[in-house]
């Protein structure tokens, strides 16, 4: 399979044509909003494995449902908060005249998701909730070629043994099709081994995309390491404070009911790269888009697609804590800064 397979010439879900990507941060918060947006609606729906989600319109995106295509998706930091930004989306679409057409109105349909980034050293103490002001800057900036690592909706993203961030990747298939993922790694699990220099997704690793540490030479790996994310925030951790929201998307042209399934298979490349991965006190998902129309791909074709999608998701795990930067107040270290 990898001999077939190549990253795109970003390595980033842009490489699926057709999408954009917007971030927007505030450094002394510690957090932003990331906004994914095509040059046309697409087609999307959604799969929650965590036991502690945030979300905003993600019940329109069950496959039984009416609404087929969607205007933008939302990742932020924020908890609660940061579902806000959603609404800055809105904004910024409905100025385009984007939307779904009701009359003489239209309402730009933005799902989004949230990951809990309140403890993480930065100042929380805002008058305003700022999240909808980031949500439109995301937009506005919304573009082929975007940051990783310490951006948008991954500023202030904290894994369990180092800073989290935003991560992404991409494969094209040898039939053409391209396959993209965008995540915000904020997880109770960790992305690395004990130890902390060998990712568990390094098995996926293409071309040293991140470290080029390779697998851990040693077994027996069943017992997690004490988590350095919970002892900064002194144990503050409860339900709803981990989480690692993703996208992933392609170019084929999947169904409604095929997307949902792309994001189903696609959690087990999330499951490959955190370990534990879907815990009670996660709100783990994944949004499958698709940005073309038309007579949905047969299954064989399909299964070659969803395994990509999984792959990518978990390289694009690894890359997003791979990229994170240091910043002043952070509460806990980068993966680079240990190695």
């Amino acid at each position: 399979m990898a001999a077939a397979y190549k990253p795109g010439p970003r390595n980033l879900i842009t490489d699926v044509a057709g999408l954009r990507v917007g971030n927007a941060q505030d450094d002394h918060i510690k957090t932003g909003s990331t906004v994914l947006v095509g040059d046309r609606p697409f087609i999307a729906s959604v799969h929650v494995m965590g036991g502690a989600p945030g979300t905003k319109e993600t019940d329109l995106l069950a496959p039984d449902k009416t609404v087929q295509d969607i205007d933008a998706l939302v990742l932020s930091g924020g908890s609660a908060f940061g579902l806000d930004a959603c609404s800055g989306v809105m904004d910024g679409l409905r100025d385009m005249g984007r939307g779904f057409a009701v009359g003489a109105m239209r309402i730009p349909i933005v799902p989004g998701a949230i990951v809990f980034d309140l403890i993480n050293g930065g100042d929380k103490a805002w008058t305003d909730n700022p999240y909808r002001a980031l949500g439109r800057a995301a937009l506005n900036n919304a573009r082929a070629d975007f940051q990783i690592g310490t951006a948008g909706a991954g500023t202030g993203a904290m894994a369990a043994m180092q800073k989290g961030g935003l991560g992404s990747a991409s494969l094209v298939l040898a039939d053409g099709t391209t396959v993209g993922a965008l995540v915000v790694v904020n997880a109770l699990g960790s992305v690395t081994t004990p130890g902390d220099r060998h990712f568990w997704a390094a098995p996926f690793e293409i071309d040293g995309e991140f470290g080029g540490a390779g697998p851990d030479p040693i077994a027996g790996h069943v017992t997690p390491a004490p988590s350095r994310k919970e002892q900064a925030m002194m144990l503050q951790a409860a339900e709803g404070a981990n989480t690692t929201i993703a996208i992933v998307a392609t170019d084929a042209p999947l169904s409604k009911t095929q997307c949902h399934r792309l994001a189903v298979t696609a959690h087990d490349g999330m499951a490959r790269a955190i370990v534990p991965a879907h815990t009670p006190l996660d709100g783990d998902l994944v949004f499958g888009v698709s940005t073309r129309a038309g007579t949905p791909v047969d299954q064989t074709a399909f299964r070659e697609i969803a395994a990509a999608a999984a792959v990518c998701l978990s390289r694009a795990i690894a890359r997003g804590v791979y990229e994170a930067t240091q910043a002043a107040g952070d509460i806990i270290p980068t993966y680079r800064a240990m190695n």
